[in-house]
Formats: structure tokens, sequence, C-alpha cells
């Protein structure tokens, strides 16, 4: 482990180190670009803490050990890029329905298919709202820098146990693969999961107003079922319609509930600003220098970055599209995160997309002209 100071590092290798202080003691993953470096950190120093890193044979085996060892009572996490992120999207569903708290990093790579395998996007992340089928609320993050690697990090961990759902980190190549400064404290704040306080407990169902029922472990004793069909709050499958609609309400208002506690942006210099520029990720570096650069020029442009993309913070884009008479929403991939600025902002302003793929970042010259044309 890094010891806490200032430190040069990748951004993969941020991650692992959060992880590891957020009590990560559990990884399984299988090798792939540009996610690897993460995989490696974990094997050399999850062993110095007592944890366990395991290199499966392919992804699926990797979410199934994860899902396992959670089970078991580990903080378990493992890393992938695209092909691998959609050969997990089965057992992540199985992770929603069994409230199986982990945390699955994707560091986005240029698609579909094996695409550009060393170049970075954000292609994945409909995928991460999406990937997995039937009813569920996502929460994914998006790291705009190694700092924010480390800290999303820990903070995916946080979120997991707190709500007992899987989170996603979404990364991407160039942030993954950048190096940058990392200040690694003394000390993170680290949560725990609830645990039964006697012998008895509902594993599958609460009063308690956050909706997160506590979670035993295999081995202590409780009779625990753990099935991803339909289940009763015990664990035992009942396939009634009322059944499964309690646990699917359940599942997706335990999430809706806290959005407000769940959602995280960045703004600047939003406070004037006639025009509007929403981005995230890696793309959100030469935006953020895109708007310094017009705000010098007397434009009124400002920047809301989005480090939560799911749950989406319709509220706060909505409050902007009142305030200003044009987004821009620039993004690594044909335009998706767009499609819920429209909808949020409610024709309210005008919605302008600047996507790029092919694998590299919008420069701060092509953001720049695209804000000279809104104003215009």
């Amino acid at each position: 482990m890094l010891s806490p100071g200032r430190h040069l590092v990748l951004g993969n290798v941020a991650c692992g180190e959060g992880a590891i202080r957020a009590g990560c003691r559990f990884f399984a993953g299988y090798p792939i670009t540009p996610a690897n470096e993460i995989s490696q950190y974990m094997a050399s120093e999850l062993p110095k803490v007592g944890g366990f890193f395991l290199q499966m044979e392919d992804e699926i085996a990797s979410i199934a050990a994860v899902i396992g060892a959670s089970w078991a009572g580990a903080k378990a996490m493992t890393a992938t890029s695209g092909p691998g992120f959609s050969l997990m999207q089965e057992n992540i569903g199985y992770a929603y329905m069994t409230e199986t708290p982990c945390v699955v990093v994707d560091v986005q790579r240029s698609g579909p298919s094996t695409g550009q395998p060393t170049m970075p996007s954000q292609q994945d992340v409909y995928q991460a709202r999406y990937g997995a089928h039937g009813d569920y609320e996502a929460i994914a993050l998006s790291p705009w820098s190694v700092q924010e690697m480390f800290d999303l990090t820990v903070r995916a961990f946080n979120l997991a146990e707190r709500f007992r759902v899987p989170v996603l980190l979404m990364a991407d190549g160039a942030i993954a693969h950048i190096k940058e400064r990392l200040i690694v404290p003394e000390k993170v704040e680290v949560l725990e999961r609830r645990r039964p306080e006697g012998p008895e407990c509902t594993p599958f169902g609460t009063d308690d107003p956050s909706g997160v029922p506590e979670m035993p472990l295999l081995g202590e004793g409780h009779r625990l079922l753990i099935t991803g069909s339909s289940h009763r709050p015990t664990g035992r499958r009942d396939d009634s319609p009322r059944c499964m609609q309690m646990k699917v309400e359940r599942i997706n208002e335990k999430i809706r509930r806290a959005r407000r506690e769940i959602t995280d942006i960045a703004t600047h210099h939003l406070e004037d600003a006639d025009l509007a520029v929403v981005s995230y990720g890696a793309s959100a570096r030469p935006s953020y220098s895109a708007v310094r650069r017009a705000r010098s020029m007397g434009v009124r442009v400002g920047m809301l970055r989005l480090r939560t993309l799911w749950p989406f913070p319709e509220e706060e884009v909505s409050a902007i599209s009142e305030e200003v008479r044009a987004i821009l929403v620039v993004e690594m991939n044909i335009g998706k995160m767009v499609r819920e600025v429209e909808r949020a902002a409610r024709g309210r302003a005008q919605v302008v997309s600047l996507p790029k793929v092919g694998g590299v970042l919008h420069t701060s010259d092509e953001i720049l002209e695209a804000i000279r044309r809104l104003q215009r």
C-alpha cells in the first residue's frame, strides 16, 4: 500500500489503493486492457493486508466469485472493460436481485466488440444503467482524475455497503492510464453493511425506512437462502405476483428514496452563465479548459460535471436549464447522456450534442468552437 501523502501514480493504481483502504479484501478478475493495472496492483498488495486475489478463467466466473465472497463477509471487487463488462451482466443482475454489495470497475474502451482495445471511450454508460434485464436502479460513478479514481472507489464501496447493491465505477482508458498527483489521506471514511443483531433476521425484507435489509453471512448459522428467483423476505422462492411486486418495488425505492444522498455533481462558473457545458470523466477535462478560455474572452459560460451518472442528477440539470439558453453536452460516444439532459431540460433550453468516437478525446479547441457557435 502507498503511504499517506503525495504520490505520482496511474489512475488504475489509485483505484486499487482506494479499494484496499475502503476495506476490499477480495478481488477476482480476468486480464483485459485497459484495466489490467488494477488487477496487477491488487495481486501485489491484497496479500499484504490479509486479502485474496484470484485470476479467474473468465469474466463470468470473476463476478460470480465476487458475489460469493461478499456473502462470505468480504468487501469484494472486480475490474474489467467493455467486452468483459458485457459478460458480467447476467451475474450483475443476480447481484441486484440478491442485494449483494460489491464494486465493479469498468475501464471503458472504444467499441462495439473488440473495438480499439487500448483506446478510451465512454460508450458503456447506458450499459451501466440497462445492461442487466429486469427492473432495478443502478449506482454508477464517473471519475475525471487520478485523485477521483481513489476517492470515488472509496465512495463506491461505501455506497455498496450502505444500500446493499453492486456499484459501478465507470472509468475510461484515459483516466486509467494518466499519471498524476494522488494525495492519500491518513484515514478514509469506511461504512459497513447492516448486520443482524440476533439469531433471527429477514435478509430480503425490512421495516426500516431506508428499505435496506440487514445482511447475514454464510456460515453464521442463519437459515440463509440466496436465489435470483422471486423470493419472500426470508429468501424462500415465491413466484406469486404480489411477492415479486413487493421485491422489485423495494429494491428500486431504496435507491430512489436516497437519490439526493447518492447523486453528486461539480459546478464551475454557473452563477452568471448564459450557456452551460455538461460533461463527465475524461471528456470533462478539455471541457473545463474550454470553459475557462471562453470566459477569458467574455463568454458567460459555465459547466456542470457529472460525478454520478446513475442515478442521473435530473433535478440539478433541470434547474440549470431554467437559467441558461443552451446546454452543450460533451462525451466520448455517439451521444448518450445528452438524451438524459434533453429529458431533464424539457425544452426550456436548447440542448446540443458534441460527441466523439474513435478512441480520442475532444480537444479544447473543438469544444471552444462549439461554445462560440452557441453564442452566435
